[in-house]
């Protein structure tokens, strides 16, 4: 699980407290028994109260969370999401489609969603306007994997096999399984080792997580499609609806 998706589980707990100040604020206003022991005896009665409201202020909370990120996403504007020192970018740079992806390479939740990411790239990659983020959040071998794959854009036309066979892999990143993959996608594993350690991918990494928290990302995956922004998990058919295609 992602760090922002561990977060959301914690705000839960929160959301809880949150709501049996509220039941005896309905209690204090009577809608419900004033007492402490009658509000005590009506919810042991009545759980399902305390499960709806604590479910109604989680979900407001993600609402706002959502509407705050689409509002910063606004204001950045797409172009620090197309900068070329921090994504790797393909399309046509007039495409009416765009499609922004923060991604860890750990991230059960990113590799979910590559069945559709890739058929859809795979479709529309002379179309539409792509833009791959690395966002590593789940520690240093993430941070690994996002290295190798940013090292592998100084290799034409290799990064995006290499991204989608790490991004399919069932197994967390490590120097062995990055180099049988970097063998697959037909790199140059010499070099790859070798430019890992530029100094540029430092940057790159410390840019993207810069960006991220500009747009208020909680998680990964992040997409941003035709400006707006959605976390979690994607499917072929969320995907087509918010490309309309």
């Amino acid at each position: 699980m992602s760090a922002g998706w561990k977060l959301a589980a914690a705000g839960g707990l929160g959301g809880a407290a949150l709501a049996f100040v509220l039941v005896l604020g309905a209690a204090q206003m009577g809608l419900l028994p004033a007492s402490s022991a009658s509000i005590h005896d009506y919810l042991m009665t009545h759980p399902d109260i305390l499960v709806d409201m604590t479910n109604k202020l989680q979900f407001d909370q993600e609402m706002q969370a959502s509407d705050e990120r689409q509002a910063a996403v606004d204001r950045l504007g797409p172009k620090p999401f197309f900068n070329p020192k921090l994504a790797f970018i393909t399309g046509p740079a007039n495409a009416k489609t765009t499609v922004v992806e923060f991604f860890d390479y750990n991230c059960p939740y990113c590799r979910a969603s590559v069945p559709a990411v890739k058929k859809f790239y795979d479709a529309h990659k002379n179309d539409t306007r792509f833009a791959f983020i690395e966002y590593p959040i789940d520690g240093p071998d993430s941070t690994l994997a996002a290295r190798a794959a940013l090292a592998a854009r100084k290799q034409p036309n290799k990064y995006v096999a290499f991204h989608f066979l790490m991004m399919s892999s069932k197994y967390v990143m490590n120097d062995d399984l990055l180099a049988e993959m970097a063998k697959q996608a037909g790199l140059d594993g010499a070099k790859l080792k070798a430019d890992m350690a530029d100094p540029a991918i430092d940057l790159a990494l410390a840019s993207s997580r810069t960006l991220g928290a500009a747009a208020k990302l909680s998680g990964t995956p992040a997409f941003i499609i035709d400006g707006k922004i959605r976390e979690g998990t994607l499917d072929d058919k969320t995907l087509k609806r918010m490309t309309k295609t």
